[in-house]
């Protein structure tokens, strides 16, 4: 054969081969696109996640692409000719990687909330991927390059206010993750993001283990004595879907709390308290004491790279508090007001428990006798409050006071997707019928599904090319179950807790800002508790509890005389609460700003820590680090301050509220421009401009009983 015409047909076979390879793979790929829901936007309403579609193989090959696609994104802002501009490389780059975003929410929320081996096993490998990329961006010399240009003109360029702090944060950000780092110490730096997002992952998987794993069986009647009825059928269900014999009670909060509230069998509850207090600190597979302490020393190197002294300062560097100084500053004057008056309270219970032989009170005994006290002192059994707050009158309460705040309108929405059937999903309507958001609501513990309450979004607002997509929103509980007996009863305390996420959730579906990384909660960390914990304040006004508090068998309303104890509770045993919370603090000051090199246990630090805020000894085999989600697992590391600083703003706002009007329309639609604002302005602005003044301490320290005279009664 001619070898020319040999040649030519050899092409024409590589030509027609090949174009039966890219058919096959294009058919290939439209084929895995099809099958699985994640690889493309959704075609759902409003755009909401096809959560029954979704299964753990398809999370891989979704963001293996997604990582490919932002990464086209971001070569398409570095290689673009054009001079550097705030449009062609901060604003792009603040609507790059969406997808990508989307995908990483979805994973991480529903392996917290219903989450499953398979599930944990790939998030286990790609969120490190995902930690990867994001190292990869903020250390892109060619990207950091055009910021910095922009970044140096921003005294020139005519920018809004909102375009100045998306500028201002886009270069900090890249910064504080090391863009002007050696490559040797980027390097580094991306390692220890990789091995702390692992890190993170691995924790919440062994506190969830051991969450699941310990039970606390019965099978003798008379080790159920002061137990409420409800506490009791709710362990005897439990026992049957075990197929047991008996009681059992788990280690999620429903079931414990009430257990440890109740329980006159002493022996019991210390039994009980110390299988919680030693989740993942058993010495076995699922121990967290090393998981701990790498991810203490990873941070504290971490901010040594970036020219902190401790991690405490790299963070604080970016909140309202500042500095770990005036942080201290802070807990430590708090703690000099609660101080006296813990005293005198644990003093009151010491006496309390003596009346029963007990010597010296322990930390199984705490809950117990505060409870037995506000029985005797307040007349306020929470027993006979439980049956006026059924969960869903309690959420339509609630749901009715966002009406009258804010003029907003929650709608069940059947149609929505969900990721389980205990959860419900809402339309959320602005008065003038437009959609503001979509609203998850799960309620219910579950073995796949962490302990704790909180909020999250499955997509953020944002506004583009004239669209102002809106938000999904999600909040998610752990309360009592309904039995075959009686619906979900709620007590205060959960009443409260419902109200400080929905407070949260407000914050996200109310924003109304252009880019997505400044909306919602996206702001300083010790402000982000504002919009939760000014939540609370409404759930003891007898006008909003009248909206809703009815007994669930008669309908009657609660009792006015319960309403005025409920008052008063907010102030019992406020001292020993305050400690509580700021050994909390302490206790993540300690690991993130004083915590020494080589220093490897962890029992010894933590109770040095925490020691000053608590009255009773410490018992061998339990600790808080281990399970201390908050620190080790969430966002809050040398930030859990930040709740008792949110008090004193929620505090000195809602006197604003009270002074006007719990309802005052003026008043709710400045508080309403706030949340609108997401972090777009510092929040110290945005608080003067909603009260008209700085922030003042008085109204937490009489909120708190602190100002009281020093002769207040306790014995």
């Amino acid at each position: 054969m001619n070898n020319k015409l040999f040649a030519s047909l050899l092409s024409l076979t590589l030509i027609f081969g090949a174009c039966a390879e890219h058919t096959q793979n294009r058919k290939n790929n439209e084929t895995m696109m099809q099958e699985n829901p994640l690889m493309t936007s959704f075609n759902t309403p409003y755009e909401t996640v096809p959560f029954s579609r979704i299964k753990p193989e398809h999370f891989e090959p979704a963001i293996l692409k997604a990582l490919e696609d932002t990464r086209k994104e971001i070569r398409k802002i570095t290689d673009n000719p054009g001079k550097p501009s705030f449009e062609n490389t901060v604003e792009a780059l603040a609507f790059s990687g969406m997808h990508l975003n989307r995908l990483q929410q979805i994973l991480s929320n529903l392996n917290s909330a219903e989450t499953n081996e398979k599930l944990q096993a790939v998030a286990e490998k790609m969120m490190p991927l995902i930690s990867d990329f994001h190292s990869e961006v903020m250390q892109n010399e060619k990207l950091f390059a055009r910021i910095e240009k922009v970044y140096r003109q921003k005294d020139e360029l005519q920018l809004d206010e909102v375009q100045k702090t998306l500028l201002e944060k886009t270069y900090k950000s890249f910064v504080r993750n090391g863009a002007k780092l050696n490559e040797k110490d980027k390097k580094e730096l991306k390692e220890i993001n990789r091995k702390l997002t692992e890190l993170s992952l691995k924790f919440n998987k062994n506190v969830l283990h051991d969450t699941n794993e310990y039970i606390l069986h019965i099978n003798d009647e008379t080790q159920l004595a002061g137990l409420p009825e409800r506490v009791i059928q709710a362990a005897k269900e439990e026992a049957e879907k075990r197929q047991k014999e008996g009681w059992i009670f788990t280690l999620h909060y429903p079931s414990y709390g009430p257990f440890m509230k109740y329980a006159q069998n002493r022996a019991l509850r210390e039994k009980f308290y110390k299988l919680y207090g030693s989740r993942a600190f058993k010495g076995d597979a699922y121990d967290n004491r090393k998981v701990v302490l790498e991810e203490v020393k990873l941070r504290k190197r971490k901010a040594n790279l970036l020219g902190y002294e401790t991690y405490a300062e790299y963070v604080l560097e970016e909140r309202m508090a500042e500095t770990p100084r005036k942080v201290m500053e802070f807990l430590d004057e708090l703690y000099n007001n609660a101080k006296p008056f813990a005293l005198k309270e644990w003093k009151t219970l010491q006496n309390l428990a003596r009346k029963d032989g007990i010597d010296r009170l322990q930390a199984w005994d705490v809950a117990y006798y505060s409870e037995k006290l506000k029985k005797q002192k307040l007349e306020l059994d929470e027993e006979k409050l439980k049956p006026y707050f059924p969960l869903e009158q309690t959420v339509e309460g609630l749901f009715e006071v966002a009406r009258k705040l804010y003029g907003i309108k929650f709608e069940p929405a059947p149609d929505i997707d969900v990721y389980h059937p205990d959860v419900k999903a809402y339309k959320v309507k602005d008065k003038t019928g437009e959609l503001l958001a979509i609203f998850y609501a799960d309620f219910f513990p579950r073995p796949g599904k962490r302990q704790g309450a909180w909020m999250t979004s499955y997509k953020p607002q944002y506004i583009k090319d004239g669209k102002n997509s809106r938000p999904h929103i999600s909040i998610v509980m752990n309360f009592t179950k309904p039995t075959s007996g009686e619906p979900s009863l709620l007590s205060f305390y959960e009443v409260n807790t419902l109200y400080h996420e929905f407070g949260h959730a407000l914050h996200g579906m109310l924003s109304q800002v252009v880019y997505p990384g400044l909306s919602g909660t996206n702001v300083y960390w010790d402000f982000v508790e504002l919009p939760s914990q000014i939540m609370e304040n409404w759930t003891y006004e007898p006008e909003v509890l009248k909206m809703f508090a009815r007994h669930y068998k008669t309908g009657e309303p609660i009792p006015y005389e319960y309403i005025e104890k409920l008052k008063e509770e907010k102030k019992f045993l406020e001292g020993l609460a305050t400690l509580r919370q700021l050994g909390f603090g302490y206790l993540d000051m300690a690991w993130h700003h004083r915590f020494p090199e080589g220093y490897d246990h962890i029992a010894d630090f933590e109770n040095k820590a925490v020691n000053p805020t608590r009255f009773y000894d410490y018992v061998p085999g339990t600790l808080i680090s281990t399970s201390f989600g908050h620190l080790f697992a969430g966002g809050y590391a040398a930030g859990y301050y930040s709740y008792k600083w949110a008090e004193l703003l929620d505090a000195d706002a809602f006197s604003i509220f009270k002074k006007n009007g719990i309802f005052d329309k003026e008043t709710a639609q400045r508080f309403r421009h706030l949340l609108e604002q997401g972090g777009t302005r510092h929040p110290m602005d945005l608080y003067k401009e909603f009260a008209g003044r700085p922030p003042r301490p008085d109204a937490l320290l009489e909120r708190a009983g602190f100002k009281e005279t020093s002769d207040r009664e306790t014995d």
